[in-house]
């Protein structure tokens, strides 16, 4: 079980709530007690100033193992929101979510990632999803100037805002971080997943089988939506099992996760690295990975279209940088199908890559985690397709292939090697690595972050010691996490 203690500025009362409150003074001295349960802080003093009282609550929080809300990274952040560029950037993630029908110039108080009005919810909690903190101020732009996030202590709300406040307080310590536990763990996962997603990572089943390995390693892991992640803080570890990518809002918890110290897998760095095929193509030539021939084309120009026809024969291969389960890939049969193709991609993005085609049966799926192949997969070409997936079959079972899982003793040497060597690149995470084999030798096509881990796929081989090898992993780094 959490306890929660709330940090204010001397003098400061709350007796509005039902919480253990006490003055910064006491948290200075009298914490970390001997034997103390697990601690969340949540801090109202005053952080405004660098080395004020509150800087030193989340900091001293963050020195004690305390999860603080806002954290040291923070506070940093909404600090440091005073370079224009920054602030323009900043706006222009977040006037997509403001209501269409409302004037920008107004003010917007989030108190725990919630505001009054329904209109604001999603911009509300987009806010707070960067700046988690209790009490945020947002000032909205007039004429691309005057916008500004303020992360402010109870005493410097209007005071027709301290009922509203103290209600949002009340109901996040109880609804969120006071939920009752059947039993002990000594840590905390959440999975992000969403349900309803069509061709997500893992499928209701296999989330179950997480969820049971993570128990069995001292983990006490259960479902959240991105929309849903406004308490983030309260966990010691994120596993991402939803699609992932920059635009996503899992790569924007995964950063937040990540600052606030918990351990996280897919990791931003994993995630930014694999979802860019230009990355991985510069990434492959730099460390010498074999891979297909790759070229990464700016434009679609009689000089530029003659270079590519120099260097490959038809039929080849269009991606666009960005994509997963095969979607935005096309293979093209002559000049006139790669203009079209490439013209239409390079409207979206700046660069496309062109690479040889290679066909065969089926591919190499080599799940790697943290430098160890633990997963070994042979997925087969649609029925009637070149791809594993086929998005515009109308029958859903000819959308994909078939598939064989097998020991990874049993893959070729020439395989693995190049599956690990890939993945180095990338970091230590979990990886999916789709390799060819043709004429006896390896192609690496890519490294995917969040591979797919659905039951009776992935796990046929392994059953539920797949699921326990990746709960270990996750308990290790936080094993490790304490010690340091």
């Amino acid at each position: 079980m959490y306890t929660t203690l709330v940090v204010t500025d001397s003098g400061t009362e709350l007796s509005e709530v039902d919480l253990k409150v006490i003055p910064f003074e006491q948290y200075l001295a009298d914490y970390p007690k001997l034997g103390e349960p697990r601690t969340r802080i949540i801090n109202l003093c005053d952080t405004e100033r660098y080395l004020s009282r509150g800087y030193y609550c989340s900091l001293l929080a963050e020195s004690r193992k305390h999860q603080a809300l806002p954290s040291v990274n923070t506070i940093n952040d909404l600090r440091q929101l005073e370079d224009a560029e920054e602030l323009r950037l900043l706006w222009s993630s977040l006037a997509p979510l403001v209501p269409k029908d409302v004037k920008t110039k107004r003010r917007l108080f989030i108190y725990f990632g919630q505001v009054e009005e329904a209109e604001w919810l999603v911009f509300g909690r987009a806010v707070f999803d960067r700046f988690p903190a209790p009490a945020l101020k947002v000032v909205m732009p007039d004429n691309q100037h005057g916008f500004s996030v303020e992360n402010l202590s109870p005493g410097e709300l209007p005071k027709s805002e301290h009922k509203l406040f103290y209600e949002r307080l009340k109901n996040f310590t109880e609804k969120i971080w006071r939920s009752p536990k059947r039993r002990q763990y000594r840590w905390d996962m959440a999975i992000l997943y969403d349900s309803k997603e069509e061709m997500g990572p893992s499928d209701a089943e296999a989330i179950q089988r997480f969820i049971r390995a993570a128990g069995k390693v001292g983990i006490e892991a259960g479902t959240i939506r991105s929309c849903d992640a406004v308490n983030l803080a309260q966990y010691d570890a994120l596993f991402i099992r939803e699609t992932t990518s920059i635009d996503h809002p899992s790569y924007r918890l995964a950063r937040r996760a990540e600052k606030e110290g918990l351990v996280v897998i897919d990791d931003p760095t994993s995630i930014m690295r694999c979802c860019n095929k230009i990355f991985l193509h510069d990434a492959f030539s730099y460390n010498k990975v074999h891979a297909p021939h790759t070229l990464v084309i700016a434009d679609a120009g009689k000089t530029t279209l003659e270079r590519i026809e120099s260097q490959m024969a038809y039929p080849m291969v269009l991606k666009m940088p960005e994509s997963s389960f095969s979607a935005g890939v096309f293979k093209v049969k002559d000049r006139a199908d790669l203009v079209v193709k490439l013209e239409s991609m390079l409207e979206t993005s700046s660069l496309a890559l062109v690479q040889e085609y290679l066909y065969t049966d089926y591919d190499w799926r080599i799940g790697v985690l943290n430098g160890r192949a633990i997963y070994a997969c042979k997925y087969f070409m649609a029925r009637g397709h070149w791809q594993i997936y086929n998005h515009s079959s109308k029958q859903p079972r000819h959308q994909s292939g078939g598939f064989e899982t097998i020991a990874t003793f049993e893959v070729p040497r020439a395989v693995l090697k190049a599956a690990l060597k890939a993945c180095s690149i990338i970091g230590n995470g979990l990886y999916g690595v789709d390799i060819k084999e043709q004429d006896k030798q390896v192609y690496v096509i890519e490294v995917n972050d969040n591979p797919s881990i659905e039951h009776r796929i992935e796990d046929r081989y392994l059953g539920d010691e797949l699921y326990m090898m990746i709960m270990q992993e996750f308990a290790d780094r936080l094993e490790q996490r304490g010690r340091n």
